[in-house]
């Protein structure tokens, strides 16, 4: 075989796998710039195989760029509980981005499914944790009162800091709503 015939085989598999990854990402419910990022296949060919696969165009907009979401109450609780997740795999498995950031996404939706709480973590809002991490604009920090670790910004002050479990705010779990963290 050639070395163009090797390349062109070679180029058709990596295709074929950037179409496969891009496919589970969109079923999981990834935005477009995740999608961009995370494959080589080109804007209108995402466009194209979103369509296909959701049955609707994708969301418009920008992804949100605040780190502030993820330091409330509630929204706090659910990305640390992905973030741990999220970096035990990484430490016990050599797997690719993607790879970790889907199989990360896939157990926190299991706990929180078994919990019977709703996910408030978006797969979307999830790989947005994970570059905010990266970049090292939230970090963790671990509760002075139950061990755990939970998603901070950096500069927060490891001596004294209480998680929103051992010390919620006033209004914590006092929803009503159905698949909300009721505190008892």
């Amino acid at each position: 075989m050639s070395t163009a015939a090797a390349l062109a085989v070679k180029s058709v598999l990596n295709e074929s796998r950037q179409i496969e990854r891009a496919a589970m990402l969109i079923q999981m419910g990834a935005r477009m710039q995740v999608l961009e990022s995370e494959t080589t296949l080109s804007y209108e060919r995402l466009i194209r195989l979103y369509k296909e696969i959701a049955g609707k165009s994708p969301s418009k907009g920008q992804l949100p760029f605040s780190t502030d979401w993820f330091l409330t109450w509630q929204e706090n609780i659910h990305s640390s509980l992905f973030l741990n997740i999220h970096e035990y795999l990484s430490k016990g498995a050599s797997l690719d981005s993607v790879e970790l950031l889907t199989r990360a996404y896939r157990l926190y939706a299991e706990q929180v499914e078994a919990a019977g709480i709703d996910a408030l973590l978006s797969f979307t809002r999830a790989w947005r944790l994970v570059k905010f991490v990266e970049a090292s604009m939230l970090g963790t920090t671990a509760c002075t009162q139950c061990g755990g670790r939970f998603v901070t910004e950096p500069y927060e002050n490891a001596r004294h800091y209480t998680c929103g479990l051992c010390n919620p705010p006033a209004r914590a779990g006092k929803s009503k709503s159905a698949g909300a963290l009721m505190l008892h």
